[in-house]
């Protein structure tokens, strides 16, 4: 019997079972595919927004504002990447100017810090790429960017460490409550793996949380995948932009955007559309094509040339636009943290924190004796100096071969992928963790020294090594008597 387990393993059910293992008691996380971090927080924008696009008095808003200030500091105790970079929303008309004032006057109820509106001079200042045709800019200087892998992994790892269990490839089927001999309630979980009993569950199943709640609770929801195009450059073009440049939000949200990322990529997009396939994360020309229309209104000469791969995410939209927090009212013992869409990613932490609060009041659970909140990240060569570098090979060589050319990821870093808690177990896995493959030959040349490392080290064969899990094989079939 556990006292909690949480469905899913993304940003905010890791997040939920960190700040969870910080109490005493018995966890576990479920989740449906191979690894941490497979879904809706792999392919997002990696934005911490500031907090002023959201509803005044939504819990949109007010976590996101809670979100945001908590994650400089847990970058430093969990050890993955955090920049303050701040962010700019254009005004591409002077009837846009108003648009800017409201979600300025929106930002400060909501309680964002430091929100100014600055004209045409003061943002080229700020953002020399601009190009002709913005004429002013909501400045938030409190904004920030991401690895949403990197914090989501740390999430995971420091749970783990903290004596949460992790199951994956484990899909729940069915929730049912009953009843022990002492009129005790708890849940019974069907798993594709099995049956297991809980005090109390988590739904932090993404666009799949729908189907949960609507299993116990009489109060439905319907979560809608809303997919999102992006399309990501080279590092070549680090510093091309320093903040992230959104415009003036629309129907379907905060619109595209150009932001640099943590690892000095740029990023573009998303674009938004509603679909019901729940996994329909292809990509189209079509959004593409937007993309790049809208992002010029921004930008008059975007490197578009330094376009390395495009890809696309899905958010959990729900029809009231918020997110739905907490225990349900007809369903004792089960929370949920559905309709996680943007700012989800930025508001993760501190829904992790107040859930993990919840629960331990409804089930008295003590504090953790033995909790250790920090985590050390991984070792990052490229950030060393020389002596610092040549004295690591001296001590372990492996960091000396250059495995990925394109980012520079050698095979220390690799090992240390694969042998960290929950470590990487697919070539995506490996990729989530230390960007092998991330670069601009999209592991064209380095996937098959990176399945032999995974193969050896997980003590399979070469073949059974996969993309991400699941029926992603890379090699399908042999020939015979190769020389």
């Amino acid at each position: 019997m556990y006292d909690v387990i949480i469905v899913g393993a993304g940003v905010t059910g890791c997040a939920v079972a960190r700040f969870l293992s910080a109490f005493k008691g018995s966890f576990c996380v479920l989740e449906r595919t191979e690894d941490v971090c497979s879904g809706t927080s792999k392919a997002n924008s990696a934005i911490i927004h500031a907090g002023f696009d959201a509803a005044h008095g939504s819990l949109m808003a007010k976590y996101n504002l809670l979100g945001c200030r908590m994650y400089p500091e847990l970058s430093k105790e969990l050890g993955f990447s955090y920049k303050n970079n701040g962010s700019l929303v254009l005004a591409l008309s002077e009837e846009d100017i108003p648009k800017l004032e409201a979600l300025m006057e929106n930002g400060i109820k909501n309680g964002v810090e430091h929100l100014e509106i600055v004209g045409r001079e003061r943002l080229k200042e700020l953002e020399p790429a601009v190009g002709h045709v913005p004429v002013a800019a909501l400045y938030a200087p409190t904004a920030g960017i991401v690895c949403p892998f990197g914090a989501t992994i740390a999430f995971a790892e420091n749970a783990f460490t903290n004596g949460v269990e992790f199951r994956f490839n484990t899909e729940v089927k069915g929730l049912t409550r009953s009843e022990d001999s002492e009129g005790n309630s708890f849940w019974i979980v069907q798993t594709a793996e099995g049956v297991l009993r809980t005090r109390a569950i988590v739904n932090a199943a993404g666009v799949y949380s729908d189907i949960l709640h609507n299993m116990v609770s009489a109060n439905k929801i319907r979560i809608t995948p809303r997919r999102g195009d992006y399309l990501l450059l080279d590092r070549r073009t680090g510093g091309y932009v320093q903040h992230t440049v959104f415009q003036v939000p629309g129907k379907f949200g905060k619109g595209v955007l150009v932001s640099p990322t943590v690892h000095g990529n740029t990023i573009i997009g998303p674009t938004a559309e509603d679909i019901e396939d729940k996994e329909g994360v292809d990509t189209t020309s079509e959004g593409f094509d937007d993309l790049m229309e809208k992002a010029g209104l921004a930008f008059d000469d975007l490197p578009l040339r330094e376009v390395i791969t495009s890809f696309a995410g899905l958010r959990a939209h729900e029809a009231r636009h918020d997110f739905i927090l907490g225990e349900a009212s007809d369903a004792p013992g089960f929370f949920d943290c559905a309709g996680i869409e943007s700012p989800g990613l930025t508001a993760a932490p501190a829904i992790g924190k107040e859930i993990a609060q919840e629960l331990a009041e409804k089930l008295g659970l003590p504090a953790n004796p033995d909790f250790n909140g920090k985590r050390e990240g991984f070792i990052d060569p490229k950030a060393l100096d020389l002596p610092e570098l040549a004295e690591l090979i001296k001590r372990k060589p492996e960091y000396g071969r250059i495995v990925c050319r394109c980012e520079q990821v050698s095979e220390g870093e690799i090992l240390d992928a694969i042998r960290r808690p929950l470590g990487a177990k697919s070539l995506d896995g490996v990729k989530r963790r230390v960007r092998a493959g991330m670069g601009r030959c999209q592991a064209g040349f380095c996937s098959p020294r990176i399945m032999d490392i995974l193969a050896e080290e997980l003590g399979v064969d070469v073949a059974d090594i996969t993309k991400s899990g699941g029926h992603s094989e890379v090699i399908v079939g042999l020939v015979k008597d190769r020389v």
